[in-house]
């Protein structure tokens, strides 16, 4: 071996040992295990969306390209496909569980998930459709639906949350946030699965739009990139543990009505309510109420000199 060699595989084997001492220090700071859970696969889930993106739109996302009967053959080997790599992740999520917080799930319970959620993906279809054309109605420089389909990160985003969305309602919240997590790499923009997203929804170039975990937003809403729906940080923060599947969420984000257009750069933190139709000015910091029909502005920039 070369003297470059043999320095590399000593950094390498240095590197080695500091990293076992790093793992082994966490895993003994963790109260409940020693050996490192499994995890649902990130590369699956990327996988198993793709599939359904397809089975959603078969002709646009998908490439088919065939007659009716072919698209039906098309769909179900589609899902066939997404539902086998999902069940693996969500078998995987229900090990992690039962492993850092001693959670058992009845064995047929991954199936019984599976079977509810093949049973949203009507509906799925359904709102995504009300998205796309929103963005169309909304956006001038959309030539088509298909565009909206195919290119706006905005679409890819909600395509995203409507399925983990379903997904985190029915149970396994790391799988949902995975997904939703592929979607903000992708795209930007970050919408925790737990958030209640109405019809007809349009993000308006998207990058860095954050809408928390208990957010609520109603139809036809119209945000711009860089809107926050957060929540306003504790003065104190508690240790916490892994705690499960089922554990209750505090309401701590806002609530959007109807028909509200939320402009760049606005930030609304905490449980306020934004009443129907209001407006909200670009980079406003908001944190009370605001009645319906309002419009919520900075104030005007002066001019110097």
């Amino acid at each position: 071996m070369s003297q470059p060699d043999e320095d590399r595989r000593q950094i390498i084997d240095h590197a080695t040992r500091a990293l076992s001492t790093a793992r082994m220090a966490w895993r003994r700071a963790q109260p409940s295990r020693q050996q490192p859970a499994i995890f649902p696969s990130r590369t699956t889930l990327t996988q198993s969306v793709e599939y359904l993106s397809h089975a959603l739109f078969p002709g646009r996302i998908g490439g088919f390209a065939g007659d009716a009967a072919g698209e039906d053959r098309f769909v179900a080997e589609r899902l066939d496909a997404a539902f086998a790599l999902l069940d693996e992740a969500i078998r995987a999520e229900f090990a992690y569980w039962q492993d850092v917080s001693a959670i058992d799930f009845a064995p047929e319970r991954p199936a019984e998930i599976l079977r509810l959620f093949a049973g949203t993906l009507s509906r799925v279809r359904a709102l995504i459709d009300t998205d796309v054309a929103a963005i169309f109605r909304g956006d001038p420089a959309a030539r088509s639906v298909d565009e909206i389909l195919i290119c706006y990160p905005g679409a890819v985003a909600i395509l995203h949350h409507r399925l983990a969305h379903e997904l985190d309602s029915l149970g396994v919240p790391i799988v949902a946030r995975i997904v939703s997590e592929i979607a903000n790499e992708r795209t930007g923009i970050d919408i925790h699965p737990g958030a209640t997203i109405g019809p007809g929804f349009f993000i308006d170039h998207g990058t860095g739009v954050v809408i928390g975990e208990t957010a609520v937003i109603g139809a036809r809403v119209r945000l711009y990139q860089h809107v926050t729906l957060g929540a306003r940080t504790p003065h104190r923060s508690q240790p916490r543990s892994a705690s499960g599947p089922f554990a209750q969420r505090v309401a701590r984000h806002p609530i959007v009505g109807d028909d509200v257009v939320i402009y760049a750069g606005a930030t609304i933190l905490g449980r306020v309510t934004i009443g129907d139709r209001a407006v909200i000015g670009g980079n406003v910091w908001l944190l009370q109420d605001v009645a319906a029909n309002s419009v919520i502005m900075q104030p005007e920039a002066v001019v110097a000199g």
